[in-house]
């Protein structure tokens, strides 16, 4: 009741109704299929684009802001969504917005305690979709981390490169000296008559 209260005061204050109803097909969709409600979360999604203005500026840094506000979306919409779809059926484990929160961590971390489970179909997919994202995510992760180790890893050996490269200059460079020194010391060495 609170979406459809929402979107009629949105649609009162619009000056153009037509496009406000055009530019809000997310928001009409969510009133006339209630299963879609936690879409509206994807709102969240400009909330991430103003972190990764603000906080990095390097492609990892990014990534990480990516993943750590996809899976807060992921979780929160997927608590959501079971809640919803679970909620008050017959023989369901997941009773409130808790439950559901609690159900959402363990499958998408792949730990699944096996405590909370979905009864119903819907739950179902939701749950299978959970679990492909979440299965994403944590290669998202694994791989941002292997690249930062990788990546520590060449500029260790690359500084271990430039710092061996001074010293054999430096020694290069003490050995033409002591040369000089011994040549204006001692004459050549005599050539054997040819």
């Amino acid at each position: 009741m609170l979406f459809g209260v929402d979107y009629a005061v949105r649609l009162a204050l619009s000056v153009q109704r037509w496009r406000f109803v055009r530019s809000n097909l997310l928001d009409l969709a969510v009133l006339a299929l209630p299963v879609l409600r936690p879409l509206r979360l994807l709102r969240l999604v400009a909330l991430v684009a103003i972190l990764n203005r603000a906080g990095s500026n390097s492609l990892r840094g990014r990534v990480v802001v990516y993943a750590v506000g996809g899976t807060t979306l992921l979780v929160v919409c997927g608590a959501l969504a079971i809640t919803d779809a679970e909620r008050g059926r017959p023989g369901a484990s997941i009773a409130d917005v808790g439950d559901g929160l609690w159900w959402a961590i363990t499958t998408m971390t792949t730990v699944g305690y096996g405590d909370r489970y979905p009864v119903t179909t819907t739950g179902r997919f939701v749950a299978a979709a959970l679990m492909v994202s979440g299965i994403a995510l944590l290669g998202l992760v694994t791989a941002t981390l292997a690249s930062w180790l990788v990546e520590r890893v060449a500029e260790t050996t690359e500084a271990d490169q430039a710092a061996t490269r001074a010293q054999v200059e430096e020694l290069t460079s003490e050995v033409r000296a002591l040369r000089g020194q011994l040549a204006a010391i001692a004459p050549p060495p005599a050539r054997p008559p040819s």
